[in-house]
This record gives C-alpha cells, structure tokens and sequence, in this order.
C-alpha cells in the first residue's frame, strides 16, 4: 500500500474519494482488528498513512518522530514513512479550527461540552483552548478521571453554549442513535458532529428542529485530508481545492 487509512471499521468512510481527487496517487482504505494493528505498523509497508478510530492514540509508540503539535494533543492522524522512519502528525487539528472558522461557529468566551474522549476529541479540546473557550468539559458514558457522565452534564452544565460530538454514536450504520438528547441545554447556540456519515446525524437533525445551528464533519474531513496529503507529497496545496471537493463529495451521496 502507498496511501491509505487504517481503523478498526471503515465502511463508512469517504477518504478515498477525497484523497484521490487532491493527489495523483491511489488511496486505499485499509482496516484492521486489533490484532493485526501492531504487526501492520512493525512491518511499515507504507508511505504514508491517515488514521482513524481507535488508533489515534495507539499508534504513537510506533513513531520515530512525533511533532510538537501532535504530541501536545496527544493523538496522530497522519504518518509519513520516510526511509522507514514514521514521522507522525495532526492534521485533524487544521480541519477543526478551519471549519470553526470558516461557518463561524462561537466559540469564543463560550462554555463548551466535547462528546467522547478518544484522539478526535483530544484535538477538539486543543483548538477549543487555542480559540479562548472559557471553558470545556468532556463528556462520555461511564465516569473516568476529568470526565463528566452524561447525566452529571446535563445536571452541571444545561447552560453549555456549545456541544460537539466527537464520539462515533450516531456513525453509519447505527443511524438511530445520539450521544446526548438536547432538550435540557437552553443555551446552546450552535452543535458541531464530526460525523459525516450520514451528513445528518440523529444529533444533528434534533439541533436543526430546535433551531439551533448545526455543522457536520465533512469539510473538517475535507481539509485534514488536504493537509495530510501536503505532508505525504511534502509540498503546499491550495485551499481553493476545498469547496470544489466538498461539492463533489456531497453530489456523490445526494
């Protein structure tokens, strides 16, 4: 394999088409049980690689090389193979504040509930301290150190500004579920799902019918995908590349 992106489930992803249109090379999606994890990574038959759930965080002690940013965040998305040195990265990072960014979504000075707390969430709570949050909590289902359960959430902080869900409940093809039922958070003025299959999760599609503004993952996808590829072709890419394949991918599942 040259290019690619390892999970543990990947039916649902869209990386191939993204990656395919951004560079001239093939991309293949590749998934692995935990068992086969450590051997695929020993062996380095790869140039570069994307990495998903659950493997974000697994994959460091396999690197040569780590940069700053990832190692702050504590999760890797994107690995080069160069003469069999792994050199790891975080482009899902540049993707988040992108996104944020370009829709506007406020954050600022605004009290924030991330869902889950795997590699995706890591670099959320990154960009949401590198963007002067006031504050943040995670959220998961079962109580672990810094983590608040669902229902101490809604107990503490129904006053939340803003929910993202970085958690995989809701992910094709478990359509019908949510992370967090919305009725008791009356402030909230914006949701943000890094699920982009379906492109309208069950989380989502509550925000939208209390009218609150809600973005799904996909532009996020788009643009960590782009910085991914600058690092596995080591040069620059234009922005400009964005909207065009964002629109693309959207014709494909309409």
């Amino acid at each position: 394999m040259q290019y690619g992106l390892i999970g543990e489930k990947l039916s649902h992803s869209y990386s191939k088409i993204i990656h395919e249109q951004i560079g001239e090379y093939s991309y293949e999606l590749h998934p692995l049980s935990k068992e086969e994890f450590s051997d695929f990574m020993q062996r380095k038959e790869f140039l570069g690689i994307n990495v998903t759930i659950p493997y974000k965080k697994a994959v460091i002690p396999y690197l040569s090389y780590i940069d700053d940013r990832a190692k702050a965040i504590g999760a890797v998305n994107t690995i080069v193979n160069r003469n069999g040195q792994l050199f790891g990265y975080n482009t899902d990072y540049n993707g988040l504040v992108y996104t944020v960014e370009k829709n506007h979504i406020p954050i600022r000075e605004k009290k924030v509930l991330v869902l889950g707390n795997g590699g995706a969430s890591m670099a959320v709570s990154a960009m949401l301290y590198a963007q002067s949050v006031r504050e943040v909590y995670t959220v998961k289902y079962k109580k672990e150190p810094n983590v608040l359960t669902y229902e101490e959430a809604k107990e503490l902080h129904s006053d939340a500004d803003v929910i993202i869900n970085t958690s995989p409940v809701g992910m094709y093809p478990n359509t019908d579920a949510s992370p967090i039922d919305l009725t008791p958070y009356h402030s909230l003025s914006a949701v943000f799902d890094l699920i982009f299959n379906p492109l309208k999760t069950k989380f989502i599609l509550q925000a939208e019918s209390m009218g609150i503004p809600a973005f799904n993952g996909l532009e996020m996808l788009v643009v960590q995908a782009k910085y991914a590829a600058e690092y596995f072709m080591n040069t620059k890419i234009s922005d400009e590349i964005i909207e065009p394949i964002l629109k693309k991918v959207i014709s494909k599942l309409n």
